[in-house]
């Protein structure tokens, strides 16, 4: 029972820490699609 006081703190900061870099990663436009747009409008 003593684990869960250590271990859950740690998880819960470790999901919080990879939230915050995931969504600091999507704000920068690390995930933006720049390859398809310009062979869409050939395929049209």
């Amino acid at each position: 029972m003593n684990a869960l006081l250590y271990l859950l703190p740690i998880a819960v900061g470790l999901g919080a820490v990879f939230a915050i870099l995931f969504v600091k990663a999507v704000r920068s436009g690390q995930f933006d699609d720049l390859d398809d747009p310009p062979e869409r409008i050939l395929h049209d």
